[in-house]
């Protein structure tokens, strides 16, 4: 389990269909705000329905019966 510290400051790089980054990189700057704090808030509004997700490894394996 990956546990950071609030005040971690660590560079990350993730990667986003063009489109899906431009439609955030539009909406950061309407709101000017930074890519970072909006892939932060989002993943802030988006925890609680992503926590509903069943894990891939709890899901039913039918491939052994």
């Amino acid at each position: 389990m990956l546990t950071l510290d609030r005040s971690d400051k660590r560079k990350q790089s993730l990667y986003f269909p063009k489109d899906m980054l431009e439609e955030v990189a539009a909406e950061a700057r309407r709101l000017d705000r930074s890519l970072s704090w909006m892939v932060q808030r989002a993943w802030k509004l988006a925890r609680p329905e992503i926590a509903k997700f069943q894990s891939v490894n709890d899901a039913d394996d039918d491939t052994n019966g």
